[in-house]
């Protein structure tokens, strides 16, 4: 227990600069105690403002205190030492190089706990105190640490930025609401967050029931793969039994040919065997004859002659050479002929059998729904009607931005844009914020000279001619003057015909392909269809052709 009071003890008159013991203790008028030199380096570095303050609870002194040695702190410090601790921090508490640092700290600095948007600096454990403690302090706004906090403050006024320009869509101070932003629709920081978090909560409620619908399509897509795999499976299956049974009537009626061919075949060859076995017998008979008769023909006794000429002249019957039936030789040919006439009437029957079966396959519809059709009516267009404004750090130079950056013109002079790598260089164009998918609709009234209304993929050049809207293959553009319009794509010009109209009405549905242009005025006249194949998000384009100061091109509003 009385280490417990000495480790309290020890933090009651610990530096809340240094945080470390109270070297030379002194107090300020406040009642607050610091190091003398601690407190003395923290007015010497606020000597600028020239109004001396109490690093913790703010108050200020005029003129700067005189400061003197507090001889009961110094030797209740100098008690607390005998005791061996020390009330340094543990090196992990100090601010690293990526961390934020506590502002009020002098020399080695701790991490900040918190920081915050009215002081504009960030507080340690100790020096954030103050702030639960003192009643004003409590009002005070706090966050996470941040070092980005010298971006709320007015880089012309040195003023902290509390109001919002709803004309220039930019953070301002007081003093800018009535200087330069005189006139614009100005409302205060907390009234345009609250405006913004009702529409970031419709935003998420919106995304939160599109993540709902889009699982829910998820899964019946899913559901489809099972089907579509579940059936594509059953129907090769089946096929293969199909193929199989097929295959084995054939191996039959082969094995069946085959059968009937040999047995005809040994049947022909015995029949003819036998008959060349009768014939071989037939001319051993008569060789043995002839061998007699010769021998007969030499006896030189006429009485012995004539005695034995009547045996031997006699001949056995012959075989009768019109039993021997030579068949021709394409006797199996014509086996082989009804076997070919077999093969092509099964070779017809296939292709045409195949041709609707491979139809069948290819006809299969997969789809869950078809798409929707376009708009037949200004009002079906406007259901799909989106807001588009234009980017400034796309903007050439000779482009002016207003009304919201929904309009663009075409100026003589330069415009003060910062450099940024997504502004085009070389020609009068500009591209929306915003990028295009799905189905949007929206129009675009332009005045003067004429201009090229444009769809185009935002990796599109920035630079040279490559960049110029409807001369390449990353941009679709429309152009419209007072005398006729023309259709450029990847440099290709095509002369499109309809009726003058200072109003172009856009049609995008991007999953479909279809990009369309319409004219504008008491009725929605076509003007040209494009039917494709989109592989990335779109934007909205503007390009003035002509250097015509004063020719301008706005983004509608349209409900």
């Amino acid at each position: 227990m009385a280490q417990k009071g000495v480790q309290l003890d020890r933090e009651t008159i610990s530096c809340s600069i240094c945080l470390d013991l109270l070297k030379d203790p002194v107090a300020i008028p406040c009642g607050h105690s610091y190091c003398m030199n601690c407190i003395k380096s923290f007015w010497d570095e606020e000597e600028e403002k020239k109004i001396p303050s109490c690093p913790q609870c703010r108050q200020t002194f005029t003129p700067r205190p005189v400061l003197l040695k507090n001889t009961m702190l110094a030797v209740l410090v100098e008690e607390l030492k005998k005791t061996g601790l020390q009330a340094a921090p543990a090196d992990h508490c100090y601010a690293g190089p990526e961390d934020v640092a506590c502002d009020v700290c002098t020399g080695r600095k701790l991490k900040a706990l918190k920081s915050c948007l009215v002081c504009l600096a960030s507080y340690c454990e100790k020096h954030l105190q103050p702030h639960y403690d003192a009643a004003p302090l409590k009002k005070h706004k706090l966050v996470e640490p941040s070092k980005k906090l010298q971006e709320n403050i007015c880089s012309r006024h040195d003023e902290v930025m509390k109001m919002f320009c709803r004309t220039d869509r930019q953070s301002i101070c007081y003093l800018c609401s009535v200087d330069e932003h005189k006139g614009h629709d100005t409302v205060s920081a907390a009234a345009e967050r609250t405006e913004r978090q009702r529409e970031l909560e419709v935003s998420r409620q919106n995304i939160q029931q599109r993540i709902q619908d889009r699982e829910k399509d998820v899964k019946v897509l899913q559901q489809e793969v099972e089907a579509i795999n579940g059936s594509a499976d059953k129907a090769v299956e089946d096929s293969e039994k199909i193929f199989t049974e097929l295959i084995r009537l054939m191996e039959k009626r082969r094995s069946d040919v085959k059968r009937q061919l040999r047995s005809q075949q040994d049947t022909e060859v015995s029949r003819v065997k036998e008959l060349q076995e009768k014939l071989e017998q037939e001319i051993t008979e008569l060789k043995r004859k002839d061998a007699e008769l010769k021998q007969l023909s030499h006896t030189e006794d006429h009485n012995q002659f004539l005695h034995n000429y009547p045996s031997l002249s006699a001949l056995s019957e012959s075989t009768d050479s019109s039993s021997i039936n030579i068949r021709p030789l394409r006797y199996f040919e014509d086996v082989t002929a009804a076997v070919s006439e077999v093969r092509d009437k099964l070779q017809d029957v296939l292709t045409e059998t195949w041709t609707n079966v491979s139809l069948t396959v290819t006809e299969v519809d997969v789809l869950l729904s078809e798409p929707e059709p376009e708009p037949k009516t200004r009002a079906g267009f406007l259901k799909y009607s989106c807001e588009i404004t234009l980017d400034p750090n796309t903007a050439n130079t000779q482009l002016l931005l207003s009304e919201g950056n929904r309009k663009a013109t075409r100026m003589s002079q330069q415009q003060s844009y910062s450099s940024h790598p997504d502004r085009f260089a070389d020609y009068s164009q500009v591209l929306s914020r915003e990028s295009l998918t799905g189905r949007c609709y929206w129009e675009v009234e332009w005045r003067e000279r004429g201009v090229f209304i444009a769809v185009t993929y935002k990796n599109i050049s920035r630079a040279g001619r490559e960049c110029l809207f409807g001369y390449n293959d990353k941009s679709w553009a429309l152009y419209c003057d007072t005398n006729n319009y023309k259709f450029c794509y990847n440099k290709v010009q095509t002369p499109v015909s309809g009726p003058r109209s200072s109003r172009v009405g856009v049609y995008l549905d991007h999953s479909a392909g279809i990009l369309s242009f319409y004219s504008i005025s008491e009725t929605m006249t076509l003007l040209h269809r494009v039917q494709t194949t989109f592989t990335q998000p779109l934007y909205a384009g503007l390009w003035f052709y002509f250097y015509s100061p004063g020719d301008s091109a706005e983004f509608c509003k349209v409900k």
